[in-house]
């Protein structure tokens, strides 16, 4: 069986996992949120862009999760023309570039419907992402490419929650959401063909 047959078939094993994701934000704005569901939701959702890297520890020495990537990322800059991988340093770059801007439009948005700058009790982690990354985390380090390449396919939902809100609709500010959302979208929501590209690589048969 050919590698992109491979990839079919875990994408369409997938899909009706990301048609479950798609109801969650179909319900939530459905049920007409009033805008202390929006802080509530932006504040679990701006954690998460700070936090991005899945299967992190909680950081010890950095701000969050992105600090720690910039910071190591940095490190290896004395090592460039040393054994370094530039390519791999660039790729991570840019990756970690894109959640920074995911942060920047969300927290913009936010302080949009607070009405003044954020300050750190804004955001936090709801105790049920914490489960999931601390079920991520032994998936990590685990060694596994496998687990791996399959929590790079299911993570996000297929990037159906930024999906469904950037079509979100009402005053300024659900259109500082959909605003925010779509650029979120834009740039993931080919990220699923990318990871089961990866996970079909690693099946045998």
């Amino acid at each position: 069986m050919a590698g992109n047959d491979y990839e079919e078939q875990l994408i369409a094993v997938a899909r009706p996992y990301w048609a479950a994701e798609t109801e969650i934000p179909r319900r939530f704005v459905a049920a007409k949120p009033a805008k202390q569901d929006y802080i509530n939701y932006l504040r679990s959702a701006v954690y998460k862009e700070l936090n991005p890297a899945i299967g992190y520890a909680p950081p010890e020495r950095y701000a969050c999760n992105l600090h720690q990537e910039f910071a190591e990322l940095v490190d290896q800059f004395p090592a460039l023309h040393n054994g370094a991988d530039r390519h791999a340093i660039y790729q991570r770059l840019h990756m970690m570039t894109e959640e920074f801007n995911h942060y920047l439009v969300l927290a913009d948005a936010y302080e949009f419907i607070l009405g003044r700058k954020l300050r750190d009790g804004d955001i936090g982690q709801l105790p049920e992402d914490r489960k999931l990354n601390d079920m991520r985390r032994k998936y990590m380090e685990s060694g596994k490419p496998s687990l791996q390449a399959a929590m790079g396919l299911t993570e996000g939902g297929g990037s159906r929650t930024f999906a469904e809100l950037a079509r979100l609709k009402g005053g300024e500010m659900e259109d500082r959401i959909a605003r925010a959302m779509g650029v979120i979208y834009k740039d993931e929501k080919a990220h699923f063909e990318e990871a089961a590209q990866a996970a079909a690589a690693l099946v045998q048969t």
